[in-house]
């Protein structure tokens, strides 16, 4: 299993995870009428999910690599059903209100992340963090004021939830330093995948959407995974809230990407998401530049 202490390779590999996350919302985008197979889109991301991280472990550990679910523990467990919840409200969120509003909830991680860091695991909050939180919060508050479309409170309530569940995954990241950290996200991809299936069972649906529409649903899981990788890689370094606050980047590069008109979609982002986004923005170059400079920098033993 890859270890890394080295925060000056954690940050950028958290930054490239929330890039990649950041295509997720295109993705949907491009699918058909996703708001009519949402547990299809469930159960093919968490199927994907789960094979791609068991693939992985099983060239990263060799055969035995199943030994890891033995070994997965209360914060495994939490950690992957929180994962899994944040999966499923995030679907519910974007196809009821627009990209920017479900990216604008997903921006509200770094305050639930420190909150439970700081109840949960007495990690210390460096006042460089709060300062970028704050610059952050001030973007989150100017994109709220300009979203009032049509059943973004449907969005709004989903989007938070996702938010929640995200911040419960990477606090257990931090929680038990043995508990395997990319099994974690197996059980997340796993959870979808079983309540999903019950799902469908009980409104006798078919478990497969197109086939067009299933390639979809896997692509995105790719994104969803490899980023996972990359995010619970770079935890081993950096403190709960520091990792939503750097994982920032999906809602930045997310509602970019569904407005750019290269890729045919021009969800046009109102003039308050531009400069809100431009604040959250300056938080991550602040972050990453005091990162660089503070030496003595605070993190778990």
């Amino acid at each position: 299993m890859i270890e890394l202490k080295n925060e000056k390779i954690a940050v950028p590999l958290v930054l490239f995870a929330g890039l990649m996350w950041s295509f997720g919302p295109l993705v949907v985008r491009y699918m058909n009428d996703p708001h009519l197979v949402p547990w299809q889109y469930i159960f093919g991301r968490g199927l994907t999910i789960f094979i791609i991280l068991n693939l992985y472990l099983y060239f990263e550990e060799g055969i035995n690599f199943y030994k890891n679910y033995k070994k997965i523990g209360k914060s495994g467990l939490l950690g992957g059903v929180g994962l899994g919840i944040a999966m499923i409200s995030f679907i519910y969120s974007i196809t009821n209100t627009s990209a920017a509003i479900t990216l604008l909830c997903l921006a509200a991680m770094p305050f639930f992340t420190a909150l439970m860091a700081f109840l949960f695991l007495k990690e210390r909050i460096s006042l460089n963090v709060w300062i970028s939180i704050l610059i952050a919060t001030v973007g989150i508050i100017i994109m709220a004021l300009g979203n009032t479309e049509k059943n973004s409170l449907v969005g709004f309530i989903f989007g938070i939830t996702s938010s929640i569940g995200f911040s419960i995954f990477s606090v257990t990241l931090r929680w038990r330093k043995e508990t395997p950290k990319f099994t974690t996200v197996a059980i997340a991809g796993l959870f979808c995948f079983v309540f999903a299936t019950i799902m469908i069972l009980i409104k006798d649906q078919p478990f497969f959407a197109t086939s067009y529409n299933s390639s979809m649903f896997s692509l995105h899981g790719t994104l969803v995974c490899l980023g996972l990788i990359l995010y619970s890689i770079g935890s081993k370094a950096i403190p709960a809230a520091e990792l939503t606050l750097l994982s920032l980047t999906e809602v930045i590069g997310g509602i970019f990407w569904v407005w750019l008109p290269l890729f045919g979609i021009n969800e046009i982002p109102t003039t308050n998401t531009i400069i809100g986004g431009f604040f959250l923005f300056v938080s991550l170059i602040y972050y990453s530049l005091i990162m660089r400079w503070n030496k003595r920098y605070i993190a778990l033993n």
